[in-house]
């Protein structure tokens, strides 16, 4: 992707489940690894809006 490009990603609060570390199914690790992975990567800036299940935007720098 160019500089420049944006990558949108739904569904990253996961109705509040990757906050609670009781929950520990397969698709909740999976949105947690991938929260982790985007906010370690320098390669982008990262907006989290807090509407509905929870959306990242991540814009390439």
């Amino acid at each position: 992707m160019r500089p420049g490009g944006l990558v949108l990603i739904d569904n990253v609060l996961w109705g509040g489940s990757v906050a609670n570390l009781a929950i520990d199914d397969r698709d909740t690790k999976a949105i947690r690894v991938l929260n982790a992975k985007l906010k370690s990567d320098e390669r982008v800036d990262l907006a989290l809006f807090t509407v509905g299940d929870g959306m990242t935007c991540a814009l390439k720098r």
